[in-house]
């Protein structure tokens, strides 16, 4: 047996994103192309691109493909190129190494011990300078959900521009680019189901971004390249049925993860749980520790007991650093390498949570076994 909660890396691709990427292999046109092989290509594309707007509640015109939420997130910060830019400490490795990476001032902002920021304090931490503020909207390690809208509002009428990384979020919550009042929104394919190797950054109209990829008019001048025909239209089959769905898979995933954590917590009362214990929070996503079990080692035989997981960011797998996102939240570089995430999908089954309620605490206690002997 198979269970596979590590969703928050990458989603098992939807039925509907393979049908879509199969059918655009039969295309042979390039977009850019002026015959009907070409019109026929450009035709997926922007199909695609009216799903993926649809999903956040944006005007097809305002999305521009990448190649990921990473390439989205540099594209943003690069082509934006902000005097000072605020951002906080639990921020994707694409924003925080990119940021430091700009060689201006970079303001960064903490969050709580559940790995939430204030808004005020990132309002508080901008000066005359700041052209530029990323704050993810969900952190896709312990799950907790940023107050991005009161952070936008905080801003209003000033002259700064507002990013957020929604690669977590996306297909998850509900989101709505207007409602949110940001100006540049980072999405993935392969969080939602599509497959990996395709993002897009939403630019609100009006926003000068200058391309950080040139030679080429593609994604009007943005973003040079042919388009991934096949990637961006998974993606778009992706985003429209993680649309049609998402209230209900959301509601499903959020009673299985508390099941989990119900289960969890009665088994081993001393595991700590690792980000927002109220809402709002990821409805999918689940990091805690167990004082004394390594996180590495319970990974290992979790995996070989049939359970895919992982410690945070896949990003950062295999780094010797303890996390820096449960670092931010106060914890110790012991503390910090010990969460383990647990990530569900859509087809997350009852049996499957039953399986890693009943499967984790031996394997704990396996663990505790083998330090006492």
């Amino acid at each position: 047996m198979r269970v596979y909660l590590d969703h928050n890396a990458s989603a098992p691709l939807r039925p509907e994103a393979r049908d879509a990427m199969a059918a655009a292999l039969d295309f042979v046109g390039n977009p850019s192309s002026a015959h009907r092989e070409g019109a026929r290509a450009r035709a997926l594309v922007e199909k695609a691109r009216a799903d993926v707007a649809a999903l956040v509640g944006a005007a097809p015109a305002e999305i521009v493909f990448t190649s990921g939420a990473t390439e989205a997130n540099n594209l943003a910060l690069r082509g934006v190129r902000p005097g000072t830019l605020v951002t906080t400490a639990t921020e994707h490795a694409s924003v925080l190494e990119t940021a430091r990476a700009l060689g201006g001032r970079v303001a960064i902002v903490g969050v709580d011990g559940s790995g939430r920021v204030a808004a005020r304090d990132v309002v508080a931490a901008c000066t005359a300078d700041t052209t530029l503020v990323s704050v993810g909207l969900a952190n896709g390690e312990v799950g907790s959900v940023a107050p991005v809208a009161e952070i936008a509002a905080g801003l209003a009428g000033l002259n700064v521009l507002v990013h957020t990384d929604a690669a977590q979020a996306a297909g998850r919550m509900p989101i709505d680019v207007t409602r949110l009042g940001v100006d540049l929104v980072s999405l993935s394919a392969h969080k939602l189901g599509g497959a990996a190797g395709v993002g897009a950054l939403w630019v609100r109209r009006g926003v000068a971004l200058s391309p950080i990829a040139t030679g080429g008019p593609q994604e009007r001048d943005r973003r040079a390249g042919t388009e991934n025909v096949v990637g961006i239209a998974g993606f778009g089959a992706a985003a429209r049925a993680a649309r049609a769905t998402l209230h209900d898979v959301a509601a499903r995933v959020s009673s299985l993860r508390a099941r989990l954590w119900d289960g969890i917590r009665l088994a081993l009362p001393d595991a700590v749980l690792n980000g927002p214990a109220d809402e709002p929070h990821l409805p999918n996503t689940l990091n805690l520790s167990v004082p004394g079990v390594a996180g590495e080692s319970l990974l290992v035989l979790l995996d070989l007991a049939g359970v895919a997981a992982s410690l945070g960011s896949a990003c950062a797998a295999g780094a010797p650093e303890p996390s820096h996102v449960l670092k931010a939240m106060g914890r110790t570089d012991v503390e910090a390498r010990n969460g383990l995430r647990l990530s569900l999908g859509p087809m997350t089954t009852a049996e499957d949570v039953a399986y890693v309620v009943e499967t984790l605490p031996r394997l704990v206690a396996q663990i505790r076994a083998g330090k006492a002997a």
